[in-house]
């Protein structure tokens, strides 16, 4: 059965998903406080969610494929701002992992 909706795609599924735990992450007082880094990671993330909805709805295998790529490099920039979140104490190790 072909996939009608972006909303139906697993991965955009998983991006949302991980969206929503940077936005709880990010409301920390500390982490708040830290504009830069609060809005970049946030915006990444967002990132993530928004290219794989972009190239599914472009309709074609070749852009969506472009898409997922920049995706992906969206979600190694999410993670490399983690490290930062954790080298600063904004996240904890048990939320890290």
């Amino acid at each position: 059965m072909a996939v009608k909706y972006f909303e139906d795609l697993e991965v955009w599924k998983e991006a949302r998903r991980l969206t929503q735990q940077v936005y709880q992450a990010t409301e920390d007082t500390r982490f708040s406080k830290d504009f830069g880094l609060r809005d970049q990671i946030r915006r990444a993330s967002v990132s993530v969610m928004s290219n794989i909805a972009e190239g599914f709805e472009r309709g074609g295998n070749q852009e969506f494929m472009q898409f997922l790529y920049i995706a992906k490099g969206s979600c190694g920039e999410v993670r490399s701002q983690l490290y930062m979140a954790l080298d600063q104490g904004y996240v904890s190790k048990e939320h890290f992992v």
